[in-house]
């Protein structure tokens, strides 16, 4: 993690002025609870929006429960989301919702406010190369990434635009022979082909699958690219034209003062570019050029881009700065949670919360977690090995935990071989100037090359044990792999569709009940 994601955890008092308050306060939710209870939303009109994204999709009734709730006044939400990955993406993506299930229940509890836990699907997202590919671990613990195919057209196409088809067959068929057998993979396997049919839109095939996970929970899942929602903010679309570029600059400002801090600016924002992309031919951004407007290449005058917005507020949508105000136009976020790089990017935009007066929600950390197997954990506690030094793709912890392995009598000897070595020597480079002073120098290139060939020595006893100790070595491989396949942590490349076939439903109850909503803290789970 970076500077800023570290202290806003363990030093938020350093990092203050750019959020709106400590989500570990208590008084910090008090205010938000406050000013959110302050301002008119337009309830019953996302409601709606709501309940026909959710009847389309035959969303779980604790789901669809969920977004009626919405609709009261006193009702608040905390807010996570993420592209579409494929098959639900990677095990992070879980975990931000999860977050948001746990921590929704406690302000509930804490606060006896409504809570409902809101996952925002940014399905106007263009990287398709992000989102279409999917890994897991094969029979072999070896990551395999599934993957649809690249598009050749190279247009900037929002992903909502995307209709799966053939060959989103073959990918399922991929992830069937990938993925080990297990009791649970026919069910698993059946739902997803459900969900990730040919014709049916890639986010909508991921809000499907999401509900389908953690929609019993709960969880509302909205499709953030719906044309009936747009509406309901074409006044922040417009007040965004009219400000000629606001939102960047005031996010560039905030960026130079982090940098200033000793921190990072997460978006390098200009003011040549309004926060908002016209979607009519792709993704067309609006830029600023000598104080008028051009859509992609075409000049148009801020009264008419407007007139445009206040017509079909569908043919526009945010980028990455105006989106969490947006998001915060709609629903009634309390907090919204964050990995950590949205974390930093969103410690660029409590100015623009401010000029557009929409209440800044709490940001609060998702939850990290690596999920093991019995056996992995018990090589763990068994050798002693801590979890971060299998990062590094070498085999240096390898050989610290195989040096401990060697039998002491022969570490020991080894250890006084070296130090009267060192001390003999020592006495020899000392007295041998009273015979020939030229000779000092080459004195201490013996010991030297004497030093180097007992350190190989020792090196070739090592090996010696690496080879007499394969079980250790494969025990040891294996764990590596599954903690940080590819040097990568887990939960950011394994899909949560891995851990699903591997251990069923209960993995989903095992996270909700096990990781602790204590910030700080990285999570091992058993299973």
């Amino acid at each position: 993690m970076r500077r800023l994601a570290t202290e806003y955890v363990h030093n938020f008092p350093a990092v203050a002025p750019f959020f709106a308050g400590d989500p570990t306060g208590r008084t910090a939710w008090a205010e938000t609870l406050a000013r959110l209870s302050r301002r008119a939303r337009p309830r019953t009109e996302l409601a709606g929006v709501l309940d026909a994204q959710q009847r389309g999709r035959q969303a779980p009734e604790p789901a669809r429960e969920a977004a009626r709730a919405l609709s009261l006044s006193g009702t608040v939400a905390i807010v996570t989301g993420q592209q579409a990955g494929l098959f639900g993406g990677p095990l992070f993506t879980w975990l931000k919702a999860i977050t948001a299930i746990k921590l929704a229940a406690q302000v509930s509890a804490e606060h006896g406010v409504r809570c409902v836990p809101v996952f925002w699907v940014d399905a106007e997202d263009h990287d398709w190369d992000e989102v279409r590919s999917c890994t897991v671990f094969d029979t072999a613990s070896t990551p395999r990434t599934i993957a649809l195919p690249s598009r050749q057209d190279g247009r900037a196409t929002p992903v909502e635009s995307v209709s799966l088809d053939r060959s989103i067959e073959d990918a399922l068929d991929a992830l069937e022979q990938a993925l080990p057998a297990t009791e649970f993979r026919p069910p698993v396997l059946a739902a997803l082909r459900d969900c990730y049919a040919v014709g049916v839109g890639m986010a909508e095939a991921f809000a499907r699958w999401l509900e389908h996970v953690l929609g019993h929970r709960g969880l509302v899942v909205f499709d953030a690219a719906d044309p009936t929602a747009k509406p309901l903010v074409a006044d922040l679309f417009r007040r965004e034209v009219s400000s000629l570029g606001g939102t960047a600059r005031l996010a560039a400002r905030a960026g130079a003062d982090l940098v200033a801090r000793g921190y990072h600016a997460q978006v390098h924002a200009t003011g040549d570019a309004l926060s908002l992309f016209q979607l009519t031919d792709g993704r067309l951004p609006i830029r600023v050029v000598d104080g008028g407007l051009m859509v992609g290449e075409h000049p148009v005058t801020s009264a008419e881009l407007e007139r445009q917005i206040a017509d079909r507020p569908s043919d526009f949508g945010p980028n990455v700065l105006l989106r969490p105000l947006v998001q915060d136009t709609l629903f009634p976020t309390a907090c919204y949670v964050a990995g950590p790089n949205e974390l930093a990017y969103l410690g660029q935009l409590r100015g623009a919360y401010e000029h557009f007066d929409i209440p800044m929600p709490l940001i609060y950390p998702r939850a990290s977690v690596t999920v093991l197997d019995a056996a992995a954990m018990r090589f763990l506690r068994k050798y002693g090995v801590a979890l971060e030094s299998l990062q590094p793709r070498d085999e240096a912890a390898l050989n610290t935990l195989l040096a401990t392995q060697i039998p002491q009598a022969v570490e020991t000897r080894f250890e006084a071989a070296s130090a009267a070595l060192a001390s003999t020597m020592a006495a020899v480079i000392e007295a041998i100037p009273a015979v020939d002073p030229t000779l000092e120098q080459t004195a201490r290139s013996t010991l030297g090359r004497m030093q180097h060939d007992l350190e190989g020595l020792h090196g070739k006893m090592i090996q010696a044990v690496k080879r007499r100790d394969e079980t250790l070595r494969r025990q040891f491989a294996r764990t590596q792999a599954l903690v940080f396949p590819e040097g990568t942590p887990q939960e950011r490349l394994i899909g949560g569709v891995s851990f699903l076939n591997q251990y069923g439903w209960v993995l989903v109850d095992r996270l909700i009940e096990q990781v602790s909503l204590d910030l700080g803290h990285h999570w091992v789970i058993t299973l």
